[in-house]
């Protein structure tokens, strides 16, 4: 059957769509990661910190794919940071991603996000959406009112398409792969201790980043771990909920190490969703989340900047995306004015 990606502007309009989604659930893991009290659950912040740094990889390895092939990664976009809640790939389930603290049911929204789900079959693959009102994210772009079963069905039509056009260049004698190799992103500029910046430069290279992005999180293959040994992130949520680590050689659903402990009151009562115009106009809380908003916007500007040329800022894109916390502190740990128990939080609302 003919991939639903039969020409490049087809690919780039996937692989716009997989920069957007990637950097979805970055914000939401941040929101949990920072409504952590300091000194308390380390194991949680643990998992949720490797978890973003390697959402990053995957981010950027779409940019490399992009590149590769001729477009041009853009994180600065109108649109491109979603108006939280958000609908990702859901398989049969309806499931919305909120910015909420860290909670019982925040892991389970993780779980859902990274869940290694495949359609049943080929036609399956794509679900019709009851929710139109909502921001839909890896929708099918020839019809936006289809969605795909799973992020790892969404992959796989890109693996498809990329496959499909490779073959097809190839019979008329032209290459896919013309992109200049000076914007590759190579573990030289980007190394996240779960996997290496993959630079793509054939057919071969992208299949491994393609992947890497399905393996590390989803951990699609039937196996817990990647291909580099490193447990996929639907496990590493799982074992937020079970309470108990993955050792080497376990199944999946049978965690065998030791216990992992989680303080479910130790934990900043973050509003959910929060928006701008929950902060008074004029008061410290509004001038923060607007500040905060500016100052990730500038983070996604900077980023772009990397991706399209400059890959050696990216060893700043790490620690300046952590380095927002401060700000992210400034709203998390302040109660909001006339609200009883309920603290602030970032609301990434940027220009749309």
């Amino acid at each position: 059957m003919e991939p639903a990606i039969t020409t490049i502007d087809d690919l780039n309009t996937y692989l716009r769509a997989a920069l957007q989604l990637e950097h979805a659930t970055i914000p939401p893991y941040l929101t949990a990661l920072y409504s952590l009290h300091p000194e308390s659950n380390s194991d949680a912040r643990h998992i949720l910190r490797v978890v973003v740094v390697e959402e990053m990889l995957h981010l950027t390895l779409v940019a490399n794919l992009m590149n590769a092939v001729g477009g041009k990664p853009d994180l600065t976009q109108a649109g491109f940071v979603p108006d939280y809640p958000v609908c990702l790939p859901d398989g049969e389930r309806d499931f919305q991603v909120s910015l909420q603290p860290f909670c019982g049911g925040a892991v389970r929204t993780f779980l859902n996000i990274e869940r290694p789900r495949q359609a049943p079959s080929h036609e399956a693959r794509l679900v019709r959406r009851t929710r139109p009102a909502r921001q839909l994210l890896a929708v099918r772009p020839a019809d936006p009112a289809m969605q795909y079963y799973s992020i790892g069905e969404f992959y796989a039509e890109i693996t498809h398409g990329v496959q499909y056009l490779h073959a097809k260049y190839a019979d008329e004698g032209k290459a896919l792969f013309i992109g200049d190799l000076a914007r590759q992103v190579t573990s030289e500029y980007f190394y996240s201790g779960g996997g290496e910046a993959i630079p793509i430069t054939d057919l071969s290279s992208a299949m491994a980043a393609l992947s890497l992005i399905a393996e590390q999180g989803e951990g699609l293959g039937g196996g817990i771990f990647d291909g580099a040994g490193e447990l996929a992130h639907y496990y590493r949520f799982e074992q937020l909920q079970r309470g108990q680590y993955y050792a080497k050689g376990d199944k999946p659903g049978q965690p065998s190490g030791p216990p992992l402990e989680i303080d479910w009151d130790a934990v900043y009562p973050v509003a959910t969703d929060a928006k701008l115009a929950n902060y008074p106009e004029g008061s410290q809380l509004h001038a923060a989340a607007r500040e905060f908003n500016e100052s990730y916007a500038g983070f996604l500007e900077f980023v772009t900047r990397a991706f399209n040329g400059r890959p050696e800022l990216l060893l700043e894109a790490v620690w300046r995306m952590f380095r927002l916390r401060d700000d992210m502190n400034r709203l998390i740990r302040n109660p909001i004015p006339g609200v009883l128990g309920v603290h602030a939080g970032p609301t990434f609302e940027l220009a749309r």
